[in-house]
């Protein structure tokens, strides 16, 4: 448990420094800052759907499903030979 506090705290300050520098940037070079961040996040976001399309289309269909016993009806006992009366 405190590995995860120790863990979820560097995050924090991570994350922390991480706004103060990326303010600090825009505060300094802000047009072009701002362009290769919106550059970055486009980017990032095509990436993932040119995978997911490629994954996509590269995978082969599944087999299909012929039988599966717990689905399927099942046929009666055949009688043992004896009749009723």
């Amino acid at each position: 448990m405190a590995n995860d506090r120790a863990i979820g705290g560097g995050i924090f300050a991570g994350s922390v420094i991480g706004i103060i520098v990326y303010a600090l940037l825009l505060w300094y070079w802000g047009p072009l800052v701002v362009e290769i961040t919106a550059f970055v996040g486009v980017f990032v976001l095509l990436a993932i759907l040119a995978w997911i399309g490629y994954t996509m289309a590269t995978t082969p269909p599944p087999e299909p499903i012929t039988d599966i016993p717990e689905m399927t009806p099942e046929k009666p006992a055949a009688d043992s030979g004896a009749k009723k009366s």
